[in-house]
């Protein structure tokens, strides 16, 4: 099978998504290229892209916000969206591309291709076979506006909001969202701890967010580390700082050896398991793989839009705590889950997310194009 993956660097989930389908499919023998359609211009406007959604969610995220509240309203008015119009350039390079490097299959875990290919589609362009992979918990702004063959979903319970927002049922698949084959792993949290060389008998709290913002970082490392203290427990911080290095060094200045700072790590889902709980944005993909793994979650400064979807659906089924007011109710939340963390763990193990949405996409798509060509790629 020749696959072709497109996604966008606005928010690392997306590109996670991509990365764990790919991963899964050349573990079986698939060729799979993955890319950024709008290199396809320039590296400059990929980059633009990605840079200005960072600085939006940033420096402003009520505005962000604002503006996906606006793509809700939008997308009620009869005709195409401005992110349609504004990709045709690009889907004109993308039809070269694609003429030039045939595919079997094309996967998008982002809406801009979904766009590209529903332009080339309407030119009357002969595709591959197209796949939208959603990586929300919610049909986000315009998705109905594109015509994919497939829209993986992130699980039964979503079905109904993707059908009312106009994509046929027999196009959709509850797979759920693809994750690292990292978080397949079966060790036990001491054995990860282990494998970490962590303590054994520690309280471990895993806090992520400092690439793009989860909210005030430190702010909720003091307010962790004054519970820690008056509550009598041993315990240590991890803070992933991602790419941002000011962060790091700041932390580091100030905290020393009272936290384990970490760069980017390869090794996230290996921190989650061995923590005893974790806090984060509530992602997409960070939700899933904290579902997946298990974890006890604490759902703090969603960007707002898809991030809040995400933080209500997660609440209300009872896989994580939702914290709106950190200074309020972050040590109740940590309390709460540090003390019912077995009873936690338990009950989101029984819940329905799909714990194998990589491995499901990937025999679908090995059935589906085996079925297509008359034998396997």
């Amino acid at each position: 099978m020749e696959a072709l993956i497109l996604s966008c660097s606005t928010g690392g989930g997306h590109n996670a998504a991509a990365a764990a389908v790919k991963g899964e499919l050349e573990k079986r023998g698939h060729h799979v290229t993955m890319m950024d359609p709008y290199e396809l211009v320039s590296h400059k406007l990929a980059e633009e892209i990605g840079a200005l959604y960072v600085r939006m969610v940033q420096r402003m995220p009520r505005m962000f916000g604002v503006v996906y509240s606006l793509g809700s309203v939008v997308r009620r008015v009869p005709g195409k969206s401005p992110v349609y119009y504004a990709n045709i350039r690009v889907a004109k390079k993308l039809r070269v591309y694609l003429k030039q490097h045939p595919a079997d299959v094309i996967l998008m875990p982002h809406l801009y291709p979904a766009e590209l290919i529903t332009y080339l589609k309407k030119q009357g362009d002969k595709l591959p076979l197209s796949v939208f992979i959603a990586t929300d918990y919610t049909c986000i702004p315009f998705t109905e506006e594109t015509d994919c063959d497939y829209y993986v979903v992130p699980g039964e319970k979503q079905l109904e909001e993707f059908r009312k927002r106009g994509i046929p049922a027999e196009k959709l698949l509850p797979f759920g969202i693809p994750v690292a084959m990292a978080c397949d792993t079966q060790l036990t949290k001491q054995e990860a701890r282990g494998k970490l060389g962590l303590s054994e008998d520690l309280v471990y709290i895993l806090l992520t967010g400092g690439s793009i913002g989860a909210g005030n970082i430190e702010e909720k490392i003091r307010n962790l580390l004054r519970y820690l203290k008056k509550s009598g427990k041993q315990g240590k911080i991890i803070a992933v700082c991602g790419s941002n290095d000011r962060l790091y060094d700041k932390l580091q200045a100030a905290y020393g050896e009272e936290l384990i700072l970490l760069h980017r790590t390869k090794q996230m889902a290996l921190y989650m398991r061995a923590c005893d709980l974790f806090l984060s944005k509530p992602g997409g993909l960070s939700s899933t793989e904290a579902a997946v793994l298990h974890v006890p979650y604490i759902q703090i400064a969603p960007i707002p839009g898809c991030e809040t979807k995400n933080m209500h659906f997660f609440a209300k089924n009872g896989m994580s705590i939702a914290v709106k007011h950190p200074a309020l109710q972050l040590k109740r939340a940590v309390n709460k889950l540090l003390r019912e963390e077995d009873a936690q763990r338990q009950k989101i193990s029984q819940l329905l997310i799909p714990q194998d949405a990589r491995s499901a996409l990937c025999d679908w798509l090995e059935e589906k194009v085996q079925g297509k060509n008359g034998r396997q790629q």
